[in-house]
């Protein structure tokens, strides 16, 4: 079951899991498929992103994000990720992908996918930093301004350092990036 199966199990199922509140959670399931392993027999490494991505939509779709975004001309913005391995998710074995919205600041909206076996241990952490693009006025739209459309009444959390360490790397990565394409 590829990305487009797995998108669409997920589309399909949207309504089953509720609306998406600020603080919470999507928990998607999922099995390690022949397809989806390299050649140690386990969860090849860019499947965590496409499997993150899941996560990440599923909270466009609950939240009201997603419609929000096809009626302002938005769109979702990936800026960076940083990923750390700690166990190995082998052919045949289920598990989740449980995804949040950590905090924000400025147009910067930091995420944290966890992928967890099902005795509970973390096999992997996604950390992202993502933004909404306006592609009318072709800027990054606030957070807060995104909140606020949504209807949502909630305060953002200080970033955590790890928080600020990724966002500060990232930023210094993408500085790095841009001098090299000159």
């Amino acid at each position: 079951m590829y990305v487009w199966a797995r998108f669409t199990r997920m589309a399909l199922t949207t309504k089953s899991r509720g609306p998406w509140q600020p603080g919470g959670e999507s928990r998607l399931s999922f099995r390690c498929l022949p397809t989806d392993i390299d050649f140690n027999w386990h969860l090849n490494n860019a499947r965590y992103l496409m499997l993150a991505d899941v996560g990440r939509v599923d909270i466009f779709f609950r939240s009201g994000l997603f419609a929000l975004m096809r009626r302002n001309n938005w769109a979702p913005m990936l800026g960076g990720v940083q990923t750390v391995f700690v166990r190995e998710i082998r052919l045949w074995q289920r598990f989740d992908v449980v995804s949040t919205i950590e905090t924000w600041e400025g147009s910067q909206i930091i995420g944290r996918h966890r992928f967890v076996h099902e005795n509970g241990e973390t096999a992997a952490l996604v950390m992202t930093t993502a933004g909404v693009y306006d592609r009318s006025s072709r800027r990054f739209v606030h957070s807060d301004d995104v909140i606020r459309s949504l209807g949502l009444e909630v305060a953002q959390r200080e970033p955590i350092e790890a928080e600020r360490i990724f966002m500060a790397s990232h930023a210094g990565l993408r500085v790095l990036a841009k001098q090299h394409s000159q």
